[in-house]
């Protein structure tokens, strides 16, 4: 059997300090109430801050739901957009293309509707917080640094970008 070790030349603060505390806080109860009202009162904002923290972290919850639906349906809405542009090419197509741009605007609309937005990038300027570079070209219209022309859309929810616009920079004239 191992003997347990005392520590007897240092003595523990807490417990030294334990019979001063009592002795003061006895003497001044002003002060012990003034330390229990400030504690009151600390808990009182902790507890109203976590409150509020809480509702607008469910309001944050609710706005943005949906988000990794609409990001999956991103995909979608470009493959229907080249085949609504491919269908205007077909001669005898009409009826069809009036059909899908029925659905389109439609779809659009729902979209809208839920929160999404396009992020604008025709004649912008280059906004790397939303928009991804993917080339550059010289043109004698364009400015150097504007968007030439966009390749894939980006769109927002909210404040939140889904996803960024492919864009074509210009470089200006060529040299």
């Amino acid at each position: 059997m191992k003997k347990k070790q005392q520590n007897k030349t240092s003595p523990d603060p807490v417990k030294e300090a334990e019979p001063q505390a009592t002795a003061n806080a006895a003497s001044d109860p002003a002060a012990e109430a003034e330390k229990f009202r400030d504690l009151a009162l600390r808990s009182a904002a902790d507890f109203d801050n976590f409150r509020k923290r809480a509702a607008r972290e469910k309001e944050d919850s609710i706005r943005y739901a949906n988000t990794a639906l609409l990001g999956d349906l991103l995909p979608l809405i470009d493959n229907f957009e080249l085949g609504l542009a491919a269908a205007k090419s077909a001669p005898q197509a009409e009826a069809i293309l009036q059909g899908l741009g029925m659905v389109a605007r439609q779809f659009r609309d729902f979209l809208s509707s839920a929160g999404l937005e396009e992020v604008a990038t025709e004649g912008a300027a280059f906004d790397a917080k939303v928009m991804e570079s993917v080339g550059q070209e010289n043109s004698d219209t364009v400015p150097e640094g504007q968007v030439l022309r966009s390749t894939r859309r980006g769109y927002k929810l909210g404040d939140r970008l889904l996803r960024p616009a492919s864009v074509f920079l210009s470089q200006g004239p060529a040299a």
